[in-house]
């Protein structure tokens, strides 16, 4: 018998290949269709070739050394061949295929699929490999052929020279080669957690929006949700105002299509997520981030375990995610292909693009790139897009349908201060006492120190603090509050003060009366604005939204000076006046043109980050680091000491429970831990023996105010 798996239960090499032939059928039934669109080949000769890699890609793992590591841990008695050296099964497997009834091309792409269905930090061994398939492998043929029910006569080793010869984006192999290493991936990924490959939905996501907006709302679909759905075949991009239906339009933009929905907040997408599943009653609906299997298990989903499973195994139909688990792809790194591939026979939606830094969005452009050159979809919306972006695209040659669809109510009564907002308190409160206000400041610092001088010099005791340095179970309950606050069917008539970062801009869903911000570039301040009367119209004569331009806190750091200036002077002509959505859209695109912002340092980082996308070394880096790197901050995952030294029981407890308490613990440590920026906490660290990558952080905790780091909290956000 040859052992395949030992882990979560045995399972012969035989169980494991039938698994992969029962995913891969799975597939081509749910999106056979779409996926034979892309690929460069006759699309019946790809299947037999997939279906080929399904068969061939674990036979590797009949080596003696393999076979004797796997059987000692399970108690099987041991094959009498023990000198061999064990090295990766997936650089032998392609030895057993019949290397004379491929063309070159068809046997290039099979060792390549197979050869790499794992990817290893160690390069293969031509010599060690040779050795082992003469003084093995050979052993094994008739054995293997009558357990696995396949004819296996001989052995070749001409694939040796193949497999070092990675196939790279200027082979005309390459979108072949995508799809089919891609998609081996996913088959055996699904096959190995014994999870469905697809969920095949009775009905798409485009059908349930439609029937939804018809039912709630007289006068049915939006002119800017008639012209996604007239183009749902082509690729989008979308500019309309906060409050118009952009969700509703990429919906039915998305229509029947297996999809992945993007934003830059764990807390939109989770409201996100839950608005569709529960308030469409859509089903088919996946979450994916890095704590979404906490917030499925406390949202009460009972179903909580299936829904992480299938979408970490990028198996549902429409899934919610950020961007850094779905766009590590354009790194190249070892395995992207998996995704690569999947997002080609999806339609990808990228909704708030404005809200990323210049390197991530760098990050998402040059993924948008490689989609529309495999021939996949791709949607983006946002309210206000720089320039920049949308020219880097053109440049680039993508075609896209290019709508904008802007509201005629006026929200937005401005006025601009040439204070410090630190001036405004006394404001801010007399507001406080009989309204709803939201402060928005670019730095922790700042907004600690805000919170302090209202609440203790002022005695404003109806004030709020939210920003990053919470740990997670205490923003998720801030996250709430502040929605609750705002909520009238839950709180109707509400006053008081939340201060927060810019960690509320990106598709938070709150309305306050009264926006008071630091200045930040326009985009970021227009984010901000939709805060504040979301979608209503202001119609009195005192501003809504103050703004105060001397001195903001991360000027320089967070934000451009150049790019801060030239925001400042953009909006001087604006002062006293309500402000049109056209005026909000019009300012950000001459902003982020071209000659604004040749010279500042935003520019200069988004055109290097292009060319590092433009110049990555295929397979250079690992998975985790691609998302290390996209997570662009170089943060440190803490527990704060107070919070350790109540919960390290569980620490020692790690060592000796069975799976489910593991998995419990676990998630209790993401509820208890908070990231931090490396380089303001290097020195008050400690790791924690038995959760790697996890550190005691030696500072002080507050509940209401969060991690208290006594230097200077500058940058953080």
């Amino acid at each position: 018998m040859f052992v395949a798996k030992s882990k979560p239960e045995i399972e012969t090499l035989k169980e494991h290949t039938d698994k992969l032939l029962e995913a891969y059928e799975e597939l081509k039934k749910s999106y056979g269709d779409s996926i034979e669109q892309l690929i460069k080949m006759d699309s019946e000769r790809f299947w037999q070739l997939l279906k080929i890699a399904c068969l061939y890609h674990d036979l590797g793992k009949a080596n003696s050394a393999f076979q004797n590591k796997i059987k000692k841990n399970i108690g099987i008695k041991e094959l009498a061949n023990s000198e061999i050296i064990d090295i990766p099964h997936n650089y032998l497997s392609p030895a057993f295929l019949p290397d004379r009834e491929f063309s070159k091309e068809e046997y290039n792409l099979l060792i390549q699929a197979i050869g790499y269905h794992h990817e290893r930090d160690s390069e293969p061994d031509s010599d060690l490999i040779k050795d082992i398939i003469d003084k093995d492998l050979i052993n094994s043929l008739q054995s293997l052929s009558e357990e696995m029910g396949m004819t296996f006569d001989v052995l070749s080793k001409r694939y040796v020279k193949y497999l070092k010869n990675r196939i790279k984006e200027e082979n005309p192999l390459y979108i072949n080669y995508v799809m089919m290493k891609g998609l081996l991936h996913r088959i055996d990924h699904a096959a190995s957690a014994h999870e469905i490959i697809e969920e095949r939905a009775e009905v798409g996501i485009g059908t349930v929006t439609e029937e939804f907006i018809n039912n709630k709302f007289e006068k049915g679909l939006r002119e800017v949700q008639l012209f996604t759905k007239k183009n749902k075949d082509k690729n989008v991009l979308l500019v309309a105002s906060t409050g118009i239906g952009k969700t509703e339009s990429a919906l039915l933009w998305i229509d029947d299509s297996k999809s992945f929905f993007t934003l830059p907040l764990r807390v939109s997408i989770n409201a996100l997520f839950s608005r569709v599943k529960d308030g469409m009653n859509y089903e088919y609906t996946g979450l994916l981030h890095s704590s979404s299997r906490n917030y499925l298990d406390d949202s009460g989903y009972e179903n909580s375990t299936e829904i992480y499973e299938q979408s970490k195994l990028l198996s549902k139909k429409l899934s919610f995610s950020t961007i850094d688990q779905i766009f590590k792809f354009p790194f190249k790194y070892k395995g992207y292909e998996k995704i690569y591939a999947t997002l080609a026979y999806s339609k990808v939606v990228i909704d708030e693009i404005q809200a990323y830094s210049p390197q991530i969005t760098a990050v998402i452009l040059k993924g948008l790139e490689m989609i529309y050159k495999i021939g996949g979809r791709f949607m983006v919306m946002t309210a206000t897009l720089p320039r920049i972006y949308k020219e880097q695209l053109h440049k680039r040659g993508i075609s896209m349908e290019e709508g904008q669809f802007l509201s005629d109510m006026k929200r937005h009564k401005i006025s601009n201060q040439d204070t410090m907002i630190d001036d405004a308190v006394e404001d801010i409160i007399e507001k406080g006492k009989n309204s709803r206000v939201i402060v928005i400041v670019n730095t922790v610092k700042k907004a600690l120190e805000l919170f302090d001088m209202i609440n203790k010099e002022y005695k404003f005791s109806n004030c709020y603090l939210l920003h990053s340095l919470f740990i997670q179970e205490d923003r998720s309950v801030l996250e709430r509050q502040i929605k609750d606050f705002v909520d009238d069917e839950k709180n109707k008539g509400s006053t008081g003060i939340w201060i927060t970062t810019q960690i509320v801009e990106a598709s938070l869903d709150v309305d306050f009366d009264y926006l008071f911000t630091e200045m930040s570039t326009l985009d970021s301040l227009f984010q901000r604005f939709g805060r504040c009367f979301r979608s209503r119209p202001y119609t009195k004569e005192e501003p809504n939204v103050y703004i105060y331009t001397k001195n903001p806190s991360g000027y320089g750091t967070i934000y451009d000076k150049d790019i801060v200036d030239k925001s400042i002077e953009l909006l001087r002509p604006f002062d006293g006046k309500l402000m049109e959505e056209e005026d909000k859209v019009k300012l950000v695109d001459n902003l982020y043109a071209y000659e604004n912002l040749v010279g500042t340092e935003f520019y200069r980082e988004f055109m290097e980050s292009m060319r590092y996308l433009d110049n990555v070394i295929d397979h250079d880096l690992t998975s985790s680091e691609a998302q290390k790197v996209l997570r662009e901050i170089d943060s440190v995952r803490t527990i704060p000491r107070q919070i350790y030294d109540k919960h390290m029981d569980i620490f020692d407890e790690i060592l000796h429970c069975d799976r489910v308490r593991k998995y419990e613990i676990f998630s209790l440590i993401d509820k208890l831990s908070v990231n931090v920026p490396r380089y303001k906490c290097s020195k008050k660290i400690t790791p924690i023996e038995n959760v790697k990558d996890l550190y005691i952080l030696e500072t002080a905790y507050d509940s209401q105010k969060g991690v208290l780091l006594d230097k200077d909290l500058e940058n953080i956000w």
